[in-house]
């Protein structure tokens, strides 16, 4: 091996289910905790991770509780990129405006600020969708020094 950086990557794949959202986050915290990443980081990455996973539940796979969801989680030259894949229905992230979060507090809304946050929290949000075949979600975030 050539590589001078670290490279780590796992894997979890859970059924598309509310009460599996706890051992996503769980997944994260272990992981990034082992790659010597600070917690507040953690928190935000889990916080984007958890909205990116409540949407597939919800929507890709409308509570249908047997879908497929995996998420994989590397870290590599000081970037922390998370992967998650499902194969519901299509997302089209433009479809979705950007939200007057004024608005929002006014109105006392709930919901519907998932995508807002993910692109807040994280450094770089991708959506990729084959029709007919997968969604992917691809969150990262640069992590310039470890503890």
């Amino acid at each position: 091996m050539k590589s001078k950086s670290k490279i780590k990557e796992k894997k979890l794949q859970v059924k598309s289910r509310t009460e599996n959202l706890s051992k996503i986050r769980e997944f994260i915290q272990n992981f990034s905790s082992s790659a010597g990443i600070m917690q507040d980081t953690i928190d935000n990455m889990m916080l984007a991770v958890d909205e990116a996973c409540t949407n597939i539940i919800k929507h890709a796979y409308k509570s249908y509780p047997d879908g497929e969801i995996i998420i994989k989680i590397k870290y590599e030259d000081k970037k922390l990129i998370i992967t998650i894949i499902d194969y519901g229905k299509a997302f089209h992230p433009e479809s979705v405006p950007e939200p007057n979060i004024q608005e929002f507090y006014r109105q006392h809304r709930v919901g519907g600020l998932g995508m807002y946050l993910m692109k807040t929290l994280m450094d770089d949000v991708k959506y990729v969708s084959i029709p007919g075949k997968y969604n992917q979600v691809l969150l990262s975030k640069s992590i310039n020094s470890p503890r």
